[in-house]
């Protein structure tokens, strides 16, 4: 494939497979629960081989809390953005397909999402759904969709009057079969590209929640582990650490996939 040819494409890959392969086998790598007190308190990494990373403040395994908590943060991640996926292509491709009064509603809606931070709009939503990975996940991926709808929108715009539609519409194909055949395959460069970071996004505004003790109690979370390591960041500064080169290792690894896509996907850019 073109984006592994690319560094930053076959870096990012790399990254999200070892991710992808922990989450994948924690139950046989620490099998149990995650949340459970197995050992003393504040064992620092490598003091104890049955705990390579050693422990947080309650004795529960870290090595195990970051296992777990990469189901936690890949689930969320791409479950909102499929919701934002779904949201932002149907509302930017309608609006873009049909234009007149219904392009004019939909982005009066999408500038109405658009003046409140999409943060603060989770948290409040979160807040008062009480967090849970249902609720954490529903938040963000209703709060994320405007910009992608935008994008969406002017691909649209671009191709509903270009020759290949015009030829379609004469030929008395139906809007579900132009859509579905002739306009949204040409704009899922873009969407790729933006799902990546859209993931991205999403992962660090779980982990933003959890840090403010909005995320779900009964999971291990990366956020939820960084949040309960800042009470001792200057004595055990690795129970906060850990996790949160966790968390920067994915997003730089979903960046840099989404750098190669845009490039792989460009045919204005010279083929290396």
């Amino acid at each position: 494939m073109r984006i592994l040819r690319r560094p930053s494409g076959a870096v990012g890959s790399v990254v999200l497979a070892l991710v992808g392969l922990a989450a994948l086998s924690a139950e046989i790598v620490r099998p149990g629960d995650p949340l459970d007190m197995v050992a003393a308190p504040f064992l620092w990494p490598g003091t104890e081989s049955s705990y390579p990373l050693g422990t947080d403040m309650l004795g529960r395994d870290l090595a195990a809390g970051l296992l777990y908590g990469a189901r936690v943060s890949l689930l969320i991640g791409v479950v909102a953005t499929a919701i934002t996926l779904g949201i932002g292509v149907g509302a930017g491709a309608l609006a873009g397909f049909y234009r007149g009064r219904l392009d004019q509603a939909l982005m009066r809606t999408t500038e109405l999402f658009q003046t409140i931070p999409p943060f603060l709009f989770a948290l409040a939503i979160v807040a008062v759904l009480q967090p849970s990975l249902t609720t954490i996940t529903f938040a963000i991926g209703v709060t994320a969709w405007p910009s992608l709808a935008r994008i969406v929108r002017a691909e649209v715009l671009a191709l509903r009057d270009g020759e290949m539609v015009q030829a379609a519409i004469a030929l008395g194909a139906g809007d579900a079969r132009i859509l579905l055949l002739h306009i949204l395959p040409n704009v899922l460069g873009p969407v790729l590209v933006s799902a990546s970071i859209l993931v991205a996004t999403a992962i660090l505004t779980e982990s933003s929640l959890a840090f403010l003790g909005l995320g779900d109690p009964n999971v291990v979370s990366w956020g939820g582990m960084v949040g309960a390591g800042r009470e001792v960041l200057r004595t055990d500064w690795y129970v906060a650490a850990l996790p949160g080169l966790a968390i920067v290792a994915v997003v730089l690894g979903l960046n840099l996939l989404g750098d190669a896509l845009a490039d792989a996907l460009d045919p204005r850019r010279t083929r290396r």
